[in-house]
């Protein structure tokens, strides 16, 4: 062991047995009083191709990673805090009450930009949520929450009113081919469907397995190093293999992953939302970068990820992105609580690669000017994910 990694397990090992307080002033953390980013609140839902919505666009909003150059940082970050906020939230989230029942909603959004032109152009936030309940047996329901997609900003709602408020909006397939998608507009549109069974699979592990991890963060790496999944997104290749056979970005990445899984929508106990915490603060390269807002208008700490482009295998897979974006987590060390992760543009799409057949057998190509964020500026919002509520409760699921 050298002297960092000395160093390491000795910030490691205070983090575990400090009190979240006198953590907080070891480290010089503290919330500061300081006014909410620029970033307005806002959600998701998923565009529609030929007035049906399509799963794999959705899918593609929740995932895509990476990193920006040092000028590419977007405005609404502040100054960075001193200290370590990924042990502060691990403190909190460690003391943390439990309850009968794993309750969270989720809102996610990607953002669309409706026009001809860079200069003639406004963006729609694409909204859709969901809500689930799992109870201690690992018994879980979970609903989808349909919202309507919306203009991203005033100046955006000035130049749609002035468009006429469209009720669907026009916008090139991100698919492929010569269908255009539409943006459904509608408030009326809103609504819940109905409770469905949950799903027991997160990333690979069972709810079970979940709640029997480690609470030691080395133990929780070790561990998860042996998780085996289709992780190499720049891959067409959808061999399963653990995360210890990766190296590098891919490793961090696969590990970032699961970390953000563990945080948020998955029924782990306080103590390993907590090691999840220190393990992410050991991982190189993850780094607070100062305070923003997250797309509710919830305050707290920018924690940004060394990333390259990245997207988790699936209908909508990395080798068809034309762009590079960086990745940020929003976490409330104050509460333990992973808030939000955004995905901003580093550098808009370019150029063009060929796509497979469509269902007719038609021939396609994935093209820059048919992209979401075809008009976008580095350091623009690309999409985003909100968890707004991730607790466990005694309250009965309603």
């Amino acid at each position: 062991m050298d002297e960092l990694d000395a160093l390491r397990g000795m910030r490691t090992a205070l983090a575990q047995e400090e009190d979240a307080d006198r953590l907080a002033l070891r480290v010089d953390w503290r919330a500061r009083p300081e006014r909410p980013a620029r970033l307005r609140r806002r959600s998701f839902t998923v565009p529609a191709v030929g007035l049906v919505a399509t799963a794999s666009v959705a899918a593609g909003a929740l995932v895509v990673v990476s990193v920006a150059a040092e000028d590419e940082r977007p405005a609404n970050v502040s100054a960075s805090p001193g200290g370590n906020a990924l042990l502060v939230a691990a403190a909190n989230a460690e003391r943390a009450p439990g309850g009968r029942y794993w309750h969270t909603r989720t809102r996610s959004g990607e953002i669309y930009a409706v026009g001809d032109s860079r200069a003639h152009h406004y963006k729609v936030d694409s909204r859709q949520g969901t809500e689930t309940w799992t109870d201690r047996n690992g018994s879980a329901r979970t609903a989808h929450v349909e919202l309507a997609d919306v203009p991203l900003t005033a100046e955006d709602r000035r130049k749609w009113q002035a468009a006429g408020s469209p009720e669907w909006v026009k916008i090139p397939n991100p698919e492929g081919g010569s269908e255009q998608a539409l943006l459904d507009m509608r408030t009326e549109s809103e609504g819940r469907d109905g409770w469905r069974p949950g799903e027991d699979d997160y990333l690979g592990m069972t709810r079970q397995r979940i709640a029997a991890l480690p609470t030691r963060p080395d133990a929780l790496l070790s561990d998860l190093l042996g998780l085996k999944g289709a992780w190499r997104a720049a891959s067409s290749s959808t061999k399963k293999e653990p995360i210890g056979a990766l190296r590098g970005e891919e490793r961090i990445r696969a590990l970032t992953d699961v970390a953000g899984m563990l945080l948020s929508t998955a029924p782990a106990p306080p103590k390993v939302r907590a090691a999840a915490f220190r393990m992410l603060a050991d991982l190189p390269g993850v780094r607070a970068e100062g305070r923003a807002a997250d797309p509710m208008g919830r305050p707290g700490t920018v924690v940004s990820l060394p990333l390259v482009t990245t997207v988790p295998l699936g209908l909508y897979t990395a080798p068809k992105q034309l762009g590079t974006y960086r990745r940020q987590w929003i976490i409330d060390p104050g509460n333990g609580r992973l808030l939000a992760i955004r995905d901003l543009v580093a550098k808009p799409p370019r150029g063009s690669r060929p796509l497979p057949p469509g269902d007719r057998g038609q021939s396609r190509r994935l093209e820059a000017r048919d992209m979401p964020d075809r008009f976008h500026r580095p350091g623009e919002l690309a999409d985003y994910t909100v968890y707004e509520t991730t607790e466990w409760t005694d309250r009965s699921p309603s």
